[in-house]
């Protein structure tokens, strides 16, 4: 997996309004939003969902397989 800033897809409430109101009342093309759209489809593909809890262990070895132990 590559190492993105973001490693869930979950973000606060702070985050989205922030992220929401740094994008608004900006002009885009219609090959522009598709790009866009396209791009962003590919990229979540990518972030996995945040595990309901984790061990010691998976924050220690987060590459850890549990197929190896």
């Amino acid at each position: 997996m590559k190492n993105y800033k973001r490693q869930y897809r979950q973000l606060s409430d702070e985050v989205k309004a922030k992220i929401s109101q740094s994008v608004k009342n900006k002009p885009k093309s219609e090959i522009h939003k598709q790009h866009l759209s396209q791009s962003m489809l590919r990229y979540w593909r990518t972030v996995q969902n945040k595990p309901d809890s984790l061990s010691m262990d998976d924050y220690l070895n987060p590459n850890n397989n549990d197929d190896n132990r």
